[in-house]
């Protein structure tokens, strides 16, 4: 027994039965014994050597070194990405076909469904159950049913007609004749498919010539016939590629099945491609199947210098020459035909058969591919015994020599094959590799196909191959069992699942989408409350406060001065010296510098809080040698106040973690006050308490003289805008105009949006610190957006619409799903790489790419429900503007700061569209504040200062 140096075979021998062969033309039975016993006698490693060595000379250019393969890999690499794009697609060898098949299976698919598979002379009809229940079970019954030759040939409606009645025939049978199942229809012809149930038959193949059907979609005439009959009804769900069927079918038991793989009488492959990467289609979310039609890799010439004489003599002598070149290398259709060719032309070079030749040698097709199978065998005897028998066969008188080298021979022209395929598959394999940006892949392939189940070395050699080239890829290979007929039923198993699931989500979804009627409704609701916030009777009664801010004016560019600014609304708080130019080009210049507030300050006492804001301002005019200078001061206090004057705050209460006793209710300019009198070293001359909703439009109006509304829309939101004082009942005088904080976070603490909101927006209201207040904020602003979110993906778990319904610990987590995820998932271009990284911090390490693109969902309905209140909110102010002017047209600016509003990428768009529509007789531009707190709080001190200065006029 001799080991053959590529022996170690994965799979056994198929043992061909040789004597069944009719055109054995070999004397007896026992004299083929007798020859073969005798022709091993003489068999040794050193005679095997030599004729090795003499093939192996002789056929070198059928030998593909590692370097021409990798080269091999690149160019295929290439053709896809022509096949990809747009510009390109028209002109590329390797097509690229979409599928319209979006996903994988998840072992979550249920039901029955039919499968019609049409490819040949005889068609099937299957009937495939699909169970989940805990266990994935599929059960399958089905039906052969003949194509007359004279059906075939005549019209197509006659071929359709002819399915129909063997349809009807199957479900009579099975007594399911009255249920409406949706079917998968596998027709492996040339199609150019335009969506999952529609495809258009290019070209008729294989004896096929049924009239009338070419250029036409398959699935109408199918649907026509039918209709026709009127006795039954089903639902053509997807048309489907056996290639697509083959990675379906596998895909249900592996989830990490992405690629189908076919490598029998013909080759192809296909694999889940990234929406984004598929130019000629619309939409980049997702992924699709991309049926690659790789063999015509090669068709366009780019792969003239690894072609030899013989594949050009069998590409001229097929019946479709020049086309599918790659295909002719591999596939089982030509394998026995190159191996004939290079017998025939040894044999004419006195290398072979002493120079003989038989007719059946010389004749086309003669020597099957199975011959190889056998010729093959890991048995070094076995194979030269087949050698010898299927020599004989064609009428040769083969000498031991002979049959060891037409054994290489078979070796050297499928392992080329082999080879080969394993480049184009590296290709794929790195281009999935590159998609998920991963740095190892893991991934199974789906395989079908005579020449990968049958020949006995060729799974190893691709196998091998295939980790040689991408030694970064972790690949299995998986049989596929019946891909066109399970496959189409997995493929609209999985339409189905998805049409179902989608159906769900919607329904969940809409409940958060609001229509422009809804809009107009918080619009009208919301003027009506900011009216009553502004009157004296109702202010007490109305959820929008509508404060007072006693800021009378917004910039004019004259005034003049240097101001300190305080800004404290949280546990840092910042000292600035603001220096404002006025004259040609006014200008404002700042120096600031941060202090922190120690936890045991912020919930200590209330002197001692507001001794260490004395200390912190002293130490800076120290810092900017400005000790003992007075100087006019504006304050930014960003807690509820209620205020009677420019330099008077009430605080109503703390928020933000803030205890110190002993302020609330109290005046807290006094407080500050009282603990500089205490210091006693510097002396301040206090103007202005500030809301940072204020501070943005006065920033904003220094630069924008038409800024007159001020938005804020961060971890909280608001607004404030300049109203006619005739409108202010609750302060005294009817001149002139004073900035209202319209507090409108706290709009809908009446019941106003009860309406509106979701069962999500009560559960995040009645988690919240301040359950029943704030209503439209939580619907809004930052601090909440994360937390709808989190629990909307919550109900879709546990409804397995997402995630496969596998709940993870920490998206249970309160707070766990931060509002920059929204922004970063929607500012996703990279193949949803940031969200599958998000999904991973929140313990999701399963989640599939349809996850992904589901989530991106989620966020991207409630942002966009966010953004259309907050316009609905802005336009009922800017309309109230324009009344109050008796104006047909009004142009103002927004001064608008906050980080949602600018870190979030379409949160602005949305929001300024919503405007549009709503309040169409105003103008809006947005201006982005610069520092609204601290800037802000100076300019109103420098307004107020110019204001008094013009009164002593």
């Amino acid at each position: 027994m001799f080991q053959e140096a590529l022996s170690a075979g994965i799979l056994s021998a198929s043992q061909l039965n040789w004597e069944d062969e009719q055109d054995v033309k070999v004397a007896t039975h026992h004299h083929r014994k007798m020859s073969t016993s005798s022709l091993l006698a003489h068999y040794s490693p050193q005679l095997r050597d030599d004729q090795v060595q003499k093939v192996d000379k002789y056929l070198e250019h059928f030998r593909l070194s590692d370097q021409t393969l990798m080269d091999v890999s690149l160019r295929f690499r290439r053709e896809m990405d022509k096949g990809l794009c747009r510009d390109t697609n028209p002109t590329a060898a390797v097509k690229m076909l979409p599928t319209f098949v979006r996903s994988t299976p998840d072992g979550t698919e249920q039901g029955e469904f039919l499968s019609l598979d049409l490819g040949g002379a005889n068609f099937r009809v299957l009937l495939v159950k699909v169970m989940a229940d805990g266990k994935q079970k599929v059960e399958m019954e089905n039906q052969i049913y003949a194509i007359p030759e004279h059906i075939m040939r005549g019209s197509g409606t006659e071929l359709f007609d002819h399915v129909a009645e063997c349809l009807a025939n199957f479900l009579e049978k099975l007594g399911i004749k009255d249920k409406k199942l949706p079917l998968g229809f596998t027709f492996s012809f040339p199609c150019h498919q335009t969506k999952l149930d529609e495809s258009i038959l290019l070209s008729w193949t294989k004896a096929f010539k049924s009239s009338g059907v070419e250029g036409r979609d398959v699935v109408s005439l199918l649907r026509k016939a039918i209709r026709k009959r009127g006795d039954f009804d089903i639902d053509i769900v997807a048309v489907v590629n056996d290639t697509v069927g083959t990675m379906m079918t596998c895909g249900y038991d592996d989830q990490n099945c992405e690629i189908g793989l076919i490598v029998g009488t013909g080759t192809n492959a296909c694999y889940m491609e990234q929406m984004r990467n598929l130019d000629m289609l619309e939409g980049d979310e997702g992924r699709m199947c991309v049926n690659t039609e790789w063999g015509a890799f090669g068709d366009d010439g780019a792969l003239e210098d690894l072609r030899t004489d013989i594949d050009r003599e069998i590409d001229a002598g097929s019946l479709s020459p020049g086309k599918q070149l790659f295909e002719k290398m591999i596939s089982g259709m030509y394998l026995g035909e190159i191996v004939r060719l290079i017998l025939v032309k040894m044999a004419r070079e006195q290398l072979l058969f002493q120079g003989k030749t038989t007719s059946e040698l010389l004749t086309n097709g003669h020597f099957s591919t199975s011959y190889i199978y056998g010729i093959e065998n890991d048995k070094d005897e076995e194979g030269i015994v087949n050698a010898e028998k299927a020599l004989c066969s064609l009428g040769l008188d083969p000498s031991l020599e002979d049959c060891i080298a037409t054994r290489r021979v078979c070796q050297i022209v499928s392992t080329r094959g082999a080879h080969l395929c394993a480049t184009t598959l590296a290709a794929v394999l790195r281009q999935i590799r590159d998609n998920k940006a991963a740095e190892k892949l893991r991934s199974t392939i789906g395989v079908d196909g005579s020449v990968y189940k049958n020949h006995p070395e060729f799974s190893r050699r691709l196998n091998k191959m295939l980790r040689r080239l991408v030694p970064d890829c972790d690949v299995r290979f998986m049989l596929s069992q019946d891909g066109s007929g399970k496959g189409a039923a997995m493929v609209t198993a999985v339409a189905f699942r998805l049409a179902s699931q989608n159906a769900e989500r919607q329904r969940v979804l809409d409940t958060l989408r609001l229509s422009r009627e809804q809009l107009l409704e918080v619009k009208k609701r919301m003027s009506e409350e900011m009216a009553r916030g502004l009157s004296k009777q109702a202010h007490d009664q109305s959820s929008i406060k509508m404060l007072p801010t006693y800021v009378r004016s917004t910039p004019d560019g004259t005034e003049h001065g240097d101001f300190l600014a305080l800004d404290l609304g949280g546990s840092s708080f910042r000292v600035l010296l603001v220096r404002v130019r006025s004259g040609k080009k006014p200008s404002v210049d700042m120096h600031h510098k941060i202090y922190s507030i120690p936890q045991e300050t912020m919930q200590g006492t209330g002197d001692e809080l507001f001794s260490h804001i004395g200390y912190c301002i002293a130490d800076f005019l120290e810092y900017m040698g400005l000790r003992g200078a007075s100087l006019p001061l504006g304050f930014t206090f960003s807690f509820p106040c209620h205020q009677t004057k420019l330099d008077e705050g009430i605080l109503l209460k703390w928020t933000k973690g803030f205890k110190a006793s002993g302020c609330e209710g109290q005046d807290v300019v006094r407080l500050l006050k009282e603990a500089i009198r205490r210091k006693q070293d510097f002396d301040l001359n206090f103007v202005a308490v500030v809301n940072d909703t204020v501070g943005t439009m006065m920033t904003c109006s220094y630069e924008d003289p038409s800024c007159e509304v001020g938005l804020i829309v961060g971890t909280g939101t608001n607004a404030c805008y300049m109203e006619e004082m005739h409108n202010v009942e609750l302060v005294e005088g009817n001149d002139g105009r004073m900035c209202i904080n319209v507090e409108w976070g706290a709009f809908g603490d009446n019941g106003e949006l009860d309406d509106f909101c979701t069962h999500f927006d009560r559960t995040v209201d009645e988690c919240s610190n301040n359950p029943g207040r704030q209503r439209y904020e939580k619907m809004i602003s930052g601090m909440y957006l994360g937390e709808i979110v989190r629990n909307v993906l919550l109900e879709f778990t546990a409804k397995g619409l997402l995630f496969r319904g596998k709940m993870s610990e920490r998206l249970k987590t309160r707070g766990i799903f931060e509002t920059k995820f929204l922004a970063q998932i929607e500012s996703d271009r990279l193949a949803m790489r940031q969200v599958r990284s998000i999904l991973q911090h929140l313990g999701l390490t399963g989640s599939t790419c349809d996850d992904s693109v589901l989530v991106k969902e989620v966020c991207s309905v409630v942002a966009c429900r966010a953004a259309q209140l907050c316009g609905a909110g802005l336009a009922t102010v800017v309309d109230k503007i324009r009344q109050n002017r008796n104006l047909n047209q009004l142009s103002i600016t927004v001064g608008v700061d906050g980080t949602l509003y600018k870190t979030h990428p379409h949160f602005s768009r949305i929001m300024q569209e919503t405007l549009q529509d709503l309040a169409p007789q105003c103008q809006v531009t947005f201006h982005k504040s610069e520092d609204g707190s601290g800037k802000g709080a100076a300019l109103i001190t420098a307004v107020a200062c110019r204001m008094k200065n013009e009164e002593h006029h």
